[in-house]
């Protein structure tokens, strides 16, 4: 509850929590949310604080620490995917001289905001999501297929599909400048 009524949504334009994001997400794939954020303190230790830079230098010891660290997803693949998308993450950094730049033009730098009435009318899935998660791909990416991309862009404010009836759906309507940094 407290994710859902402070941070999920909220545009992130800072690269570091668009970091952050995009590892717990890919991290996510084929669990519940609530086991991630049961886990992100323990991530944030152990990937010293979600930063790609050190991330991207991680070599056997470092992954054989993560994997035995029974704080977070043990899943080696998905250990490999943050290491390999951080340096891929840098690599986008340096192009276009932030991640945030990247990647909000998936959604032409605002916020889409869907009408859903209900869980019935949540989606999976869109064709931002899918142009995303092949362009990421493209470049290296590593478990960041449609659907997670969209969980991502859920997360850090690029679609607002909370419902409309809830509070949050209008706090982050009518706000789209507003930032989570």
């Amino acid at each position: 509850m407290e994710y859902h009524d402070h941070e999920w949504g909220v545009p992130v334009r800072d690269d570091k929590i668009l970091f952050e994001f995009l590892v717990l997400e890919s991290a996510q794939a084929g669990l519940s949310w609530q086991t991630v954020l049961q886990k992100r303190d323990a991530y944030r230790k152990a990937f010293d604080q979600f930063n790609p830079a050190k991330i991207a230098c991680y070599g056997e010891k470092e992954i054989s620490l993560l994997v035995a660290n029974q704080g977070i997803i043990r899943n080696r693949l998905k250990i490999l995917a943050a290491i390999t998308n951080a340096k891929f993450f840098l690599e986008v950094q340096r192009e276009y001289g932030s991640f945030s730049n990247y990647i909000w033009d998936f959604v032409n730098g605002q916020t889409i905001n869907h009408k859903i009435k209900n869980a019935k009318m949540f989606f999976c899935t869109s064709k931002e999501s899918d142009l995303m998660s092949l362009e990421l791909r493209k470049r290296g990416f590593t478990f960041l297929g449609s659907k997670i991309c969209y969980s991502f862009m859920q997360a850090v404010g690029m679609v607002n599909d909370h419902e409309i009836g809830c509070f949050r759906h209008h706090e982050v309507m009518d706000s789209p400048k507003k930032s989570y940094n």
